[in-house]
């Protein structure tokens, strides 16, 4: 075995020896398993249960590492899922909106597909043209949210691997990758991404799922209130490509920082962000804090559902479901039409690589990279 496989093997020993917190976690109360279906290959693929004690449950699928599903109360304690998503593998596997999933190597935008590293520059797959203009999306054509992690059960949650090869979708390096999900009993689902490589690359390992609180997949989020905890956004041009600017949202309809607002109060607005998009589909930077912070408070008025968000990450992408369009036939086989769910994702910077003053997104090999993103779960 050479020295490179060597490091590499002890980074991943280190990166999993990681995954187990310094103080005690409290354990699901329950966690069960199970063959969701097979791959074409005849390949077996797990789906995992969660429950706490409070009758939460959460279900994770070793196919994108994703949230299948997510149950809580509302405020007279009724269970509903409040997650977009498919009830099969086959479901899973026609998953072209990343909904639920583990997203990577590289989430969200690169311009033009091409980012230059240590003097080189790489061409990744331009599979995204909002505006008629390329762009590198979540991962590529077969991103981390298409294939089969492998999944086992451990004391406090579910943890995923996966190895993605040099040169997989363009990328550089042989990258390890660890996503884990804990629910615990404070209600908080836990998401976790570390990675390890052997070689110079980037990542931006992001967390997927399409939200609505109200439990009832054909109604909009435009009536959901939202707080953004940041006081700057990234204008983009029309290929939803960010200029590099980093603009203050207030006096604008991306102002979500100074009281909470109705999602859809403003969609309307003679505003050139909102134009390109459709609506929200935005970055908003972070207010900056040592270690876990704020991102987002989410609630659905009706139901009484608060999500509430905190990140180790600099950014939050809000993506209001612009582009459903009734094409997704889910759960229950509900069609899901324009905004039925949004995305709140913890992240990097979106084209990060083509942006020095952007938060660096290179990760070299004796570097660990992690993302920490815990969702909080409570009614009023």
């Amino acid at each position: 075995m050479s020295k490179a496989h060597i490091l590499f093997a002890a980074l991943a020993c280190l990166v999993s020896a990681c995954q187990k917190p310094s103080a005690p976690m409290p354990k699901a109360d329950h966690i069960q398993q199970e063959t969701f279906g097979k791959m074409p290959d005849g390949r077996e693929v797990l789906i995992f249960t969660l429950t706490n004690k409070h009758g939460l449950r959460a279900r994770v699928t070793e196919f994108g590492a994703s949230l299948v599903s997510m149950e809580v109360p509302d405020k007279s304690g009724a269970l509903a899922d409040i997650t977009h998503g498919y009830e099969t593998l086959d479901g899973w596997r026609s998953n072209n909106a990343y909904l639920g999933a583990s997203v990577g190597r590289f989430a969200n935008r690169i311009k033009d597909g091409k980012f230059t590293l240590d003097g080189k520059e790489y061409t990744l797959a331009t599979n995204n043209e909002p505006g008629g203009m390329p762009s590198h999306l979540h991962g590529g054509n077969i991103g981390f949210d298409k294939v089969v992690w492998t999944g086992k059960a451990t004391d406090t949650g579910v943890e995923f691997t996966y190895l993605s090869k040099d040169g997989e979708e363009g990328y550089p390096g042989n990258l390890t990758s660890f996503v884990t999900y804990t629910l615990t009993d404070d209600n908080e689902l836990i998401w976790e991404a570390r990675a390890t490589t052997d070689a110079p690359t980037i990542v931006n390992l992001v967390h997927h799922t399409y939200w609505n609180l109200s439990g009832n997949p054909k109604s909009t989020i435009n009536d959901h209130e939202l707080t953004l905890h940041a006081d700057h956004y990234l204008p983009t041009n029309a290929g939803l490509i960010p200029t590099g600017e980093i603009a203050p949202v207030v006096g604008t309809p991306m102002d979500f920082v100074s009281q909470p607002a109705i999602i859809g109060s403003r969609l309307n607005a003679d505003f050139e962000a909102l134009a390109f998009a459709g609506g929200y589909d935005h970055c908003w930077v972070l207010k900056e804090a040592e270690g876990l912070k704020p991102a987002a408070r989410l609630k659905d008025p009706k139901t009484g559902r608060v999500m509430e968000i905190s990140t180790d990450q600099p950014a939050i992408q809000f993506y209001g479901g612009n582009f459903l369009d009734g094409t997704i036939i889910g759960k229950q086989g509900i069609a899901y039409t324009h905004r039925t769910a949004l995305c709140l994702e913890t992240q990097k910077h979106p084209d990060a690589p083509n942006h020095e003053h952007f938060p660096n997104s290179i990760l070299r090999p004796g570097e660990i990279y992690q993302h920490r993103m815990i969702h909080r779960f409570l009614a009023e």
